[in-house]
């Protein structure tokens, strides 16, 4: 009889940064340079609720053996007590049995109630929590609306690495400007503190070790059964499409599901999403041109090809409500 294998003190990252700053594509390319004979396991959170990162890390599982992904929408990874993140993690450990793992919160989430949950009693015996990445645009500390933010100085606080991505995009003084933000702002020189360009982590640096952040030790849950099954994500009607909405820390969400029989023009598509005046947008399409994913951020919009979709998902996320008004009748005539 073959042994069962234990799940014990995994190496353990959480890889944050605010909105668009580029998480998902730093973790994509960190996952291309996995040692081959390792087995990675993924829990990503997002703020929407209809779920798209999973589609994107499709092509590396596709293309590499050993990579597992869990996705967790709604945002409710920083709620200490949520209970869909801890099922989520029970569930992704116990299939996978990884070499290391790496936990993505969403954008908008406090990375101290994710550091919170890891330091349970369960999970202090089962991870080996090791270095926080947080991923920072140095251009925002222009912005008061990132500065006075704490979500946005709760990440930079609680990482002992801090990638400034992006730095094709910077002025000559914006990476010193995040240099001396840092040492003001935290009292401290200990950070290690890096200049990428289009999320290009060193995998070196998920070994770095984890500093003490003195949290508040929350509340054993006494029960010892793991869960068993997870709320299910939304799917693509059958016919049709369904939307979905989130709100909190001052942002406003508004996500779309289309059936994969209904496909988008995609100049029409393209237009649409260049006109759209939010924080963030993303999506994955069937379109009369094939797979596609479109990202914007900072009014500049990419585009990756698929390989392969089930439906069409976009997310749509503003600090401002009214934003989201009309975006669903816009979109139905961008349809095929």
């Amino acid at each position: 009889m073959a042994n069962k294998e234990t799940i014990s003190r995994v190496p353990t990252n959480i890889i944050t940064g605010f909105l668009g700053v580029g998480k998902t594509t730093a973790i994509r390319k960190l996952l291309t340079n996995k040692p081959r004979e390792e087995r990675w396991a993924v829990l990503v959170n997002e703020f929407g609720e209809v779920g798209i990162d999973s589609n994107l890390f499709k092509e590396n599982t596709d293309s590499q053996d050993g990579i597992t992904i869990s996705q967790v929408p709604g945002g409710c990874m920083c709620c200490t007590n949520g209970l869909p993140i801890q099922m989520a993690l029970s569930l992704l450990l116990a299939k996978s049995k990884p070499h290391r793992l790496l936990i993505e919160p969403t954008g908008l989430g406090h990375p101290k109630e994710v550091l919170t949950m890891l330091s349970r009693d369960y999970y202090r015996e089962v991870l080996d929590v090791r270095a926080t990445l947080s991923l920072v645009d140095a251009r925002k500390l222009q912005d008061t609306r990132y500065t006075n933010n704490d979500t946005f100085n709760q990440q930079l606080e609680v990482a002992e690495v801090i990638i400034a991505n992006k730095s094709d995009l910077y002025e000559p003084d914006d990476f010193p400007a995040l240099l001396d933000y840092v040492e003001k702002k935290f009292s401290t020189d200990t950070k290690l503190i890096y200049q990428v360009q289009h999320g290009a982590l060193d995998i070196d640096w998920l070994a770095a070790s984890a500093s003490d952040k003195n949290l508040v030790s929350p509340k054993e849950n006494t029960s010892k059964e793991l869960p068993s099954t997870l709320p299910p994500n939304l799917e693509a009607p059958l016919d049709g499409f369904i939307s979905a909405e989130n709100s909190g820390e001052g942002f406003f969400s508004k996500g779309w599901i289309f059936n994969a029989d209904m496909q988008f023009k995609i100049d029409k598509l393209l237009s649409l999403v260049h006109g759209v005046e939010a924080e963030r947008l993303k999506g994955v399409f069937v379109t009369n041109q094939g797979f596609i994913a479109l990202n914007k951020v900072d009014s500049m919009v990419t585009q990756l090809n698929l390989n392969e979709l089930n439906d069409s998902r976009i997310e749509v996320i503003s600090g401002r409500i009214d934003t989201l008004e009309g975006i669903e009748e816009e979109l139905l005539t961008c349809l095929a």
